[in-house]
């Protein structure tokens, strides 16, 4: 029997200075809402997003480089929807191999990290 509940939130690195670009995507494009940070742990940088059962935070890292492989995958509704969006927004969506029981594809945020976005059938 396991212990685990769910997951609390992602986080995801980004370099120096990320934070309006962090902003812009995840509230801008992805429509989360922007939270604020504890203050002992706003001194670090970075910003803290939240939706419906979603929570993504924003890290700074030093020496920054983009998962490219490792990656959160968001489950969505509409993804059709959401695809015009993003590309109107100058991201750029992959579709995904087949998986059953999904529609699924992967976008990289501004700093290049991986996320899929999957919506059940």
């Amino acid at each position: 029997m396991s212990l685990l509940l769910g997951i609390d939130h992602i986080q995801l690195a980004m370099p120096h200075g990320g934070e309006p670009h962090a902003r812009e995507f995840w509230t801008g494009v992805m429509g989360l809402e922007e939270v604020t940070k504890p203050a002992h742990l706003a001194l670090n940088g970075g910003c803290w997003f939240e939706g419906e059962g979603l929570a993504i935070h924003c890290g700074v890292e030093d020496g920054f480089l983009p998962a490219r492989r490792a990656h959160p995958a968001l489950l969505v509704e509409n993804l059709g929807a959401l695809v015009a969006k993003l590309e109107a927004s100058g991201v750029g969506f992959k579709e995904g191999k087949p998986l059953d029981g999904y529609r699924r594809g992967d976008i990289a945020d501004p700093f290049g990290n991986r996320i899929e976005l999957m919506e059940k059938l």
